[in-house]
């Protein structure tokens, strides 16, 4: 497991029982979160000092229990880069921070490419990838289906002091966006994706990752130049194992690009009990 031991505003302080005890730039959070079967002992102290606990509903959703009056938003860092961490109501902050380890990925295959690099970015949230992509000198196309998403991610590269860098920000369908750059013959060195697990397209048609991941990856992949740099994908679908993934993208690139493919879970240290919680898992297709 790849873990992001790099964070020194955001601790995983304890996981058990379905529930991990976060701080976030010092602000307590209990969040649920499926892949902690585990029923481990509680220090009752340590989780009573939680600021909100966000608790789900039976009938779908939730709801936060605010046991401290918070900050609607508040900034947490990692190096250079700054995040607004704002508790939504489908239990999100607005950033995963186990990506951190693909950001310092991506950072230093930039850094390394001598000549200029252009990265698309597809479901790209708040922009980690994005921000870390363009402070590393690329220049970088963000998209996302959410227009509030990628207002964030603006608001993110703002308080990042990243506003002036070659960003697109985009508010379409990540595949439409992509068909469409194929007619237009528009290339690029680096493709990031991180598609959900299910949702529902523009006119009602049910999306499932592992129905369509293979497609997605096929299609992408004539976006990139004829000498690309990396191919990134990520997953939170439980069902979809590393080992796959790196299958998918060995099938798809290596015969038209060669190159090495690597496929490992994402995750965090859980501060009382140091092991590391799963969070995911990353696939990278990389240039000889």
């Amino acid at each position: 497991m790849r873990t992001a031991d790099n964070w020194k505003d955001y601790i995983v302080l304890d996981a058990s029982s379905g529930e991990k005890l976060e701080s976030w730039g010092g602000v307590k959070l209990i969040r649920p979160d499926p892949q902690i079967i585990w029923k481990s002992d509680r220090q009752k102290e340590l989780w009573e000092s939680a600021d909100a606990h966000y608790h789900r509903s039976s009938k779908g959703g939730g709801e936060w229990e605010y046991r401290k009056k918070l900050k609607e938003s508040w900034i947490i860092s990692y190096g250079g880069l700054r995040f607004i961490i704002r508790p939504t109501g489908f239990k999100h902050t607005g950033l995963f921070p186990e990506q951190a380890v693909n950001w310092d990925f991506l950072s230093n295959v930039i850094r390394t490419v001598k000549r200029p690099v252009k990265v698309l970015n597809l479901f790209a949230y708040t922009g980690g990838a994005t921000l870390a992509c363009a402070s590393a000198g690329a220049s970088v196309t963000h998209i996302d289906a959410s227009k509030g998403m990628v207002q964030w991610a603006r608001e993110n590269a703002k308080v990042s002091g990243l506003s002036d860098k070659p960003v697109r920000w985009i508010v379409d369908d990540c595949e439409k966006f992509v068909s469409r750059e194929i007619r237009r013959g528009n290339k690029y060195d680096i493709v990031v994706m991180d598609p959900p697990s299910y949702g529902r397209g523009p006119s009602g048609e049910v999306w499932k990752l592992e129905e369509c991941i293979y497609d997605l990856v096929k299609l992408c992949s004539e976006v990139l130049c004829d000498s690309p740099v990396c191919f990134m994908l990520n997953s939170y679908t439980t069902g979809l194992s590393p080992s796959v993934m790196k299958y998918i993208l060995g099938d798809v690139l290596k015969p038209g690009f060669s190159g090495k493919v690597t496929a490992d879970e994402i995750g965090l240290r859980v501060q009382s009990t140091g092991f590391s919680l799963p969070c995911g898992s990353t696939a990278i297709w990389t240039a000889d």
